[in-house]
């Protein structure tokens, strides 16, 4: 068996290729945007368009000047009411399940890098330059990203040059290794357990992330599965701007039941935010999540707007946020990847939150947008019902990703 050369021609590429980076994720998030997004935002667009001639036509029947009233800095906040029993307990068997539609969900990206990784190390019995090619454009291929791929060679290549004989049927085990090694956990001050103890109560989540990638979904099904852990549970509607946020909102509110503190479309979103959390602390509440808006994230007025909903809920408890969780798209590959780039530079984001996964072949993006941004991903959606938001385990998901 051949003994392992150290690649020193590798290295040279790597680094040329870890330069060029940026400009391969910039051209793949053009090929991949999502059509469904961009055709929320034309519907939505058109929804408030109709809306403001309807004003303007109503101005001019009667006479007189359109007049854009603001609303008033903290009016009284508007509850939806709880209504019936809370939601029964979960059974010992849930971690059970919960893999179970893990396994599922990941069904479509596990046979797709299973099916390469096989394809790749048949009829080799040993690793060289040949097989770590190949291994870098199974990975890229898989959504991996390029930064993380290049991490995952540079550790395949230092553990082959130290055990010497590894040959590439032990290569599957090895990437199974770093990819778990490469992910991050989250911190203690911020539980990610339903049911963990939290330092500051009420704990404030504020919940960021584009339009269309499932950001107030993932907020009713985090109240929901926060209520099942016996938590007392309040939810903000301050995303005023995008047409009927506040009554989608309300929907999973209710069926979380959970109450939801509102004001009228249009209204300061800082404020609503401010009135959340001042009901939380006044109401013993001990989790507050805060839903915002998600439209325009290329342009800095939506990021100055998150940065002055941060300032006024720290006026009310001391630190809050306490987290920020950016919603991505899972679907979406390298254009996720943008999307992060964007609000990690203008929003302290502490822990991510990866939807969509069930479907589609992308769900290597969970590895790459983790070791990238330095970010523990928090919670996945692997599919549509309320309870199909998981905690975030990344052994659950490697083993999942690879089959057992």
């Amino acid at each position: 068996m051949a003994l392992f050369n150290p690649f020193k021609s590798r290295k040279k590429k790597n680094a040329e290729k870890a330069e060029a980076g940026s400009s391969v994720v910039d051209e793949v998030v053009q090929a991949s945007a999502s059509p469904v997004a961009e055709a929320s935002e034309r519907v939505l667009d058109a929804v408030q368009d109709v809306a403001q001639e309807a004003a303007s036509a109503v101005s001019a029947a009667t006479g007189s000047a359109a007049i854009e009233v603001p609303a008033p800095e903290h009016p009284t906040p508007t509850a939806v009411p709880v209504t019936g029993d809370a939601p029964p307990v979960g059974t010992p068997e849930e971690t059970t399940k919960e893999q179970e539609r893990l396994v599922e969900g990941l069904e479509k990206t596990r046979t797709s890098l299973f099916g390469k990784l096989n394809k790749l190390v048949r009829g080799k019995d040993t690793i060289d330059d040949e097989v770590l090619d190949e291994l870098e454009e199974v990975l890229v291929t898989s959504d991996v990203g390029v930064k993380t791929t290049l991490d995952i060679i540079d550790r395949v290549q230092a553990r082959v040059a130290a055990d010497k004989y590894v040959n590439a049927r032990e290569l599957q085990s090895m990437i199974r290794k770093e990819i778990s090694a490469l992910m991050l956990d989250s911190v203690p001050d911020r539980p990610v357990a339903f049911d963990a103890p939290f330092p500051t109560k009420p704990h404030v989540v504020m919940v960021v992330g584009v339009n269309g990638v499932g950001k107030t979904t993932s907020i009713g099904k985090l109240a929901y599965r926060y209520k099942m852990a016996g938590r007392k549970v309040l939810l903000g509607a301050a995303d005023t701007f995008r047409a009927a946020a506040t009554e989608q909102l309300e929907i999973w509110g209710e069926r979380a039941q959970v109450e939801v503190i509102k004001q009228g479309h249009g209204a300061d979103p800082a404020a609503v935010a401010f009135d959340t959390v001042a009901a939380g602390k006044t109401r013993g509440s001990e989790v507050v999540l805060i839903d915002t808006a998600g439209r325009l994230h290329t342009k800095a007025g939506l990021m100055d707007e998150l940065t002055k909903i941060k300032r006024v809920m720290d006026k009310q408890v001391d630190g809050a946020p306490h987290e920020v969780l950016l919603v991505l798209d899972g679907s979406t590959g390298q254009n996720a990847i943008r999307q992060a780039e964007v609000f990690t530079q203008s929003v302290d984001v502490t822990g991510l939150i990866l939807t969509k996964l069930d479907g589609s072949a992308k769900g290597g993006i969970v590895i790459g947008i983790s070791n990238e941004f330095q970010i523990p991903v928090k919670y996945i959606g692997v599919g549509e019902q309320i309870d199909d938001l998981q905690v975030f385990d990344r052994e659950r998901f490697v083993d999942a990703l690879f089959g057992g």
